[in-house]
Parts: C-alpha cells; sequence; structure tokens
C-alpha cells in the first residue's frame, strides 16, 4: 500500500479529478493549503529581499494499492501540467502506509483502501 500526496495548482484540480476517475481511482481527499516552491518572485522592498509570498495550491491524498500507483501517478502528470511543464505545475510524493483500518467494518490493509 502507499499514499501518494499530490501539491498542484488550483486551477488543475477538475482535470485531475476526471483523469484520476477515467483511471478508476475514485476515492481520494483534497485540502487547500499554501505554500512556495521555486517560483522566482522574491521581491526587493527598500533594498531588502523579501520573503515570496506563499502561494494557493492544492493537496491530493490517495491511498492506493501497488498496482494503482503508476496509474495514479500517470493520470496527475497527465492532467496537472500545464503545456510542456512549468516551474509550479507541482509535485507528488509516494510514501509507504503501513496500515490502513476500515472503521466502519474494521477491515484492515488492501481490502480497507
Amino acid at each position: 500500500m502507499k499514499l501518494i500526496t499530490a501539491i498542484i495548482q488550483e486551477d488543475r484540480l477538475d482535470n485531475v479529478r476526471e483523469a484520476l476517475i477515467q483511471a478508476d481511482i475514485t476515492r481520494i481527499s483534497v485540502s487547500r493549503i499554501s505554500g512556495h516552491g521555486r517560483q522566482e518572485d522574491i521581491e526587493i522592498y527598500r533594498g531588502r529581499r523579501i520573503a515570496p509570498n506563499l502561494l494557493p495550491k492544492i493537496k491530493i491524498e490517495i491511498a492506493v494499492n501497488e498496482a494503482f500507483v503508476d496509474p495514479a501517478i500517470d493520470a496527475i502528470i497527465a492532467s496537472a501540467r500545464h503545456g510542456e511543464g512549468q516551474i509550479g505545475d507541482g509535485k507528488i510524493f509516494v510514501t509507504p502506509l503501513e496500515e490502513c483500518v476500515r472503521i466502519r467494518t474494521r477491515e484492515r490493509g488492501c481490502s480497507a483502501i
């Protein structure tokens, strides 16, 4: 089991959701977050460097079984990119998921996802 976390631009959320549904991935969690990556919007104000502003982003979290890792990543990449890709398109993190428990039935592991 893996936990896929994707940080994408706000305007790409609908595209990503549709692509994930096409890949038979329908269970996702979405959060609105703020952050800053490699965008170069450093400002100089009165001769001093000002910290960059935090930009609105979307964080998507998806718990998947091993067979769905690559399809989920491919769907996110294909739908979150702007054209040929730009700085700020986002990032995807894949981490091991040690356990999953469905509260209602107490199922554990892959069947709980």
